[in-house]
């Protein structure tokens, strides 16, 4: 077998299969390499997304990993944790634009107080839906990288006062500020950081304890910027007025434990079940980059790296 995918959901699996079908020899499964079950890798050459983990005892089995995703922390891990030098691939940009409009999409429903409203449809009930409109609230992007950019370009045309952090101005087009003026100025905080050592859980208790109470959190970036515990905890005592999440700590075991109905399993996933009881709270399931566009460059770009790895034994997008 040429290549073999993990984590493969129905609409890139057809793609897959109709772009690659009589040019390599592949399989593919929905599920994560833990979920398989596999003990040894089904092909020399595999790829993967965020929720699969490496198993170290097959490093002398491989010759290369390609993540189809733009980031690639997880393959940083794999590649500290190895002795055997193993190929590791990830893609170029391809779901930047749809991230962005996910966050804005998540931010809209929270000011409206949207999950509430189609709860108390069925009543036909008001009481306690009155929302916020967006005119004149103060974003605050932290990370403005391609994403955040985006986030920052199709914010402020909705007559939001949007500002941003990072440790490196690169856009002109945005006002930036230091970490605790914009936490101190904020209505709403959107975090598309990339993650880094420095930054793992970057939003604590405490950092986001010192914002406005009501403040509106966001995360479309990676789950280890915000402690789950910290953000029900925040919940809870109603200092977050909305919390949106598309990613989460501890993905890997969360995501399997939430679909295999075993969440007791993992602390992270009774943390998730918790959240979901709040009416203020959004979740979806790290699928802020899944738009028709997106996908479909994306698997192109992931079958242009494999085809490329399989003639040059290297990515051209290598960690």
């Amino acid at each position: 077998m040429d290549v073999y995918f993990y984590e493969a959901f129905e609409e890139e699996a057809r793609l897959i299969e109709d772009l690659l079908q009589g040019k390599l020899l592949f399989d593919l499964t929905d599920r994560t390499i833990q979920e398989s079950g596999d003990k040894i890798p089904p092909a020399r050459l595999i790829s993967i997304r965020t929720q699969s983990v490496i198993p170290e005892d097959w490093q002398s089995e491989l010759d290369g990993v390609l993540s189809r995703t733009t980031g690639f922390d997880n393959l940083k891990a794999y590649q500290k944790a190895i002795k055997t030098p193993v190929a590791l691939g990830y893609l170029e940009e391809y779901a930047t634009r749809a991230v962005a409009e996910q966050a804005i999409l998540l931010m809209l429903s929270l000011l409206r107080r949207l999950p509430q409203q189609i709860h108390q449809f069925r009543h036909f009930q008001r009481d306690g839906l009155t929302g916020l409109e967006a005119l004149g609230r103060n974003l605050l992007v932290v990370g403005v990288g391609r994403i955040g950019g985006e986030i920052v370009r199709m914010a402020q045309p909705l007559g939001l006062n949007v500002r941003g952090v990072d440790i490196v101005e690169r856009h002109d087009f945005v006002p930036y500020v230091q970490p605790n003026d914009g936490l101190a100025w904020a209505d709403i905080i959107i975090c598309a950081m990339n993650l880094t050592d420095q930054n793992v859980h970057y939003f604590s208790y405490d950092l986001l304890k010192k914002a406005r109470p009501g403040l509106i959190f966001i995360n479309i970036a990676r789950g280890e910027h915000a402690p789950l515990y910290d953000l029900l905890r925040l919940v809870q005592e109603g200092h977050l007025g909305g919390l949106a999440l598309d990613v989460f700590e501890d993905e890997p075991l969360l995501a399997t434990a939430l679909r295999t109905d075993q969440a007791r399993v993992s602390e992270k996933a009774r943390i998730v079940l918790d959240l979901l009881a709040y009416p203020q709270v959004i979740l979806t399931p790290h699928n802020a980059f899944n738009t028709t566009e997106a996908l479909q460059r994306k698997v192109q770009f992931s079958l242009d790296e494999i085809f490329y790895f399989l003639e040059h034994h290297q990515f051209r997008h290598q960690v």
